[in-house]
């Protein structure tokens, strides 16, 4: 329930405050007042977006708060998975800055507008006159058969439900799509592949085979200088002169080392340098015979280079290490390509699982909904008869179509006619702007009490009609009281008497401004206030008489 309103600093409002009680509260006011002025400052408390144009004191924030009372709204679950502390007695408020910057808050805790959007709306139902095109919308007409059949959760239920649907159908139109996408690439990838498999690549093959062409173009030059190599150990005369010194030398060093022991590490090194000459020599002379010209296998290396070549520039790389990275990446594309048909087969048994649990609860809902047409149709043709239409006519088309969509199988549309002779059709066709009002309060007392909303805010439901109408109107709207608290914008009299809580909304010219005031009429002033919506500002014994008439035992005020 709404339990108190503060607003500073908003438009024509310099400061304003009012306590609100349970059941049909009454706001009146002359045309101009601030009536407008008070749903938007609400709008704010429901996330409706604000800038600094609102502010009266360009130098000054404006504040909107509003107190709650919450418990056994089953409240709770929002607060805990958004992090907020609950309170039996919630405060919202919101804040403009001068500079424009929008702050909002839930028990003092800042929030971001969607969250604030999301619990407004949980609490307050703001009816103003342009919303009854919304009573026109497939959306709205499917929420009233399901607030009627009491299935809220379980329409949250194939909501979640459905959105897993679509997101699994997406995800194999993906599949699909990259499939497809793939496959006309399949043949161009395998004959990629094709080649880089059919040059039999190697790492390291390169570099190997450029080294070997580097030796085998300079073979008789390598084979000389090896030769010559050899010869150290050899029989030529300076070769012999060489190994003649080390064996003298050796020798030499043997004979003193009796007189000198550290001959013995000089000879030993001397020893091991004449074997180190004759290993070189022999290896040299070992190379030496196994190097050879050979024109053959130069031009086999020089073709298999030419390959690799051709191929890094095709591909657009520098070396066989490259190569072998695409044929890899080939490789991976064609298997992911192969792959794709077990995954798509994956991803439809999902989807097909799942659009199995959602035509389960798709068929519950549309038995529910069907059930309730009929209950529906009896309620609100017999307020309308109430509300001065005795032929009115209300209709629900229901027919179903073969998918899901959003909010079932179902397709409903509101049929109506205010005539005998007028077939039902959809409401924008035939419906005046009177016949609406009444038709969407007719609705929503038919839902009332199964909506959970605390607060439903009308704003001049009743345009567009009067009298004995009026007092009906303002009967239907006090017995929705019963089930949640109903807060009324009107300028009739005959609905202004029906409230429990009656507020008047006023203006006072100062010398420099004029600012909006509400205030809580009771006893002479809210007589006085019904007469004037009867008779105007000048107040007649007859429409004082009248007031009191509609008043009824309310009205404790002596003539």
């Amino acid at each position: 329930m709404f339990r108190h309103l503060s607003i500073k600093n908003y438009i024509l409002i310099e400061e304003l405050e009012i306590d609100l009680t349970s059941g049909l509260t009454i706001i009146t006011g002359e045309t101009g007042a601030g009536k407008s002025i008070l749903l938007g400052a609400l709008g704010l408390l429901t996330g409706q977006r604000a800038d600094s144009s609102t502010l009266l004191d360009k130098q000054l924030k404006c504040v909107v708060e509003g107190m709650f009372a919450i418990a056994g709204s089953g409240l709770e679950e929002f607060f805990s998975s958004n992090d907020l502390d609950y309170a039996p007695d919630t405060i919202l408020r919101r804040e403009i800055s001068p500079d424009g910057r929008s702050r909002a808050f839930v028990n003092d805790s800042p929030v971001n507008l969607s969250i604030l959007r999301e619990l407004g709306s949980q609490l307050i139902d703001i009816h103003s006159q342009h919303q009854n095109v919304y009573l026109q919308t497939p959306a709205f007409q499917m929420q009233v058969l399901d607030l009627f059949a009491g299935q809220q959760e379980k329409c949250e239920d194939y909501r979640r439900n459905f959105s897993e649907y679509r997101r699994l159908n997406e995800q194999l139109e993906e599949l699909c799509r990259q499939s497809d996408a793939a496959r006309e690439e399949l043949d161009y990838a395998r004959y990629q592949l094709e080649q880089l498999e059919a040059a039999r690549l190697k790492e390291g093959e390169q570099e190997a085979l450029e080294q070997e062409l580097e030796a085998l173009t300079h073979a008789e030059e390598i084979k000389a200088a090896l030769m010559q190599a050899s010869e150290l150990s050899g029989d030529g005369e300076e070769v012999v002169s060489v190994v003649m010194q080390l064996r003298s030398g050796i020798s030499a060093l043997h004979r003193i080392e009796p007189h000198y022991p550290r001959a013995r590490a000089y000879r030993e090194r001397l020893e091991s340098v004449l074997i180190e000459l004759r290993d070189v020599a022999a290896d040299c002379a070992r190379l030496s015979e196994s190097t050879e010209y050979e024109p053959g296998r130069i031009t086999f290396i020089q073709e298999r280079l030419s390959t690799l070549f051709a191929l890094q520039q095709k591909y657009k790389t520098t070396s066989v290490a490259g190569l072998l990275a695409l044929r890899d990446q080939w490789a991976e594309r064609i298997e992911q390509v192969e792959g794709f048909e077990q995954r798509i087969m994956q991803a439809r048994l999902e989807a097909g699982n799942c659009l199995e649990g959602l035509t389960r609860l798709g068929r519950e809902l549309s038995e529910e909904r069907r059930a309730c047409i009929t209950p529906i149709e009896g309620q609100v043709q017999g307020m309308l008869r109430q509300l001065g239409m005795p032929n009115g006519r209300f209709v629900i088309s229901f027919t179903q179509r073969p998918l899901p969509g959003p909010s079932g199988f179902d397709e409903v549309r509101f049929l109506f006619s205010a005539n005998k002779q007028q077939q039902p059709d959809e409401l924008g066709k035939v419906a005046s702007g009177g016949e609406m009002s009444r038709l969407m309060l007719s609705i929503k007392a038919t839902v009332a009490e199964k909506m959970i909303l605390p607060t439903i805010i009308f704003d001049e439901i009743d345009s567009g009609v009067s009298g004995e109408i009026a007092s009906k109107m303002g009967s239907i709207l006090a017995g929705m009281s019963a089930w949640a608290q109903i807060i009324n914008i009107t300028h009739l009299p005959q609905v202004a008497a029906k409230g429990h809580q009656h507020l008047k909304v006023f203006k006072r010219h100062g010398e420099r401004a004029t600012h909006t005031y509400i205030t809580a009429l009771e006893g002479r002033e809210r007589l006085e206030e019904i007469a004037r919506l009867l008779s105007g500002e000048q107040l007649t014994q007859a429409a004082m008489d009248n007031a009191r008439e509609l008043l009824g035992p309310s009205a404790k005020v002596q003539p």
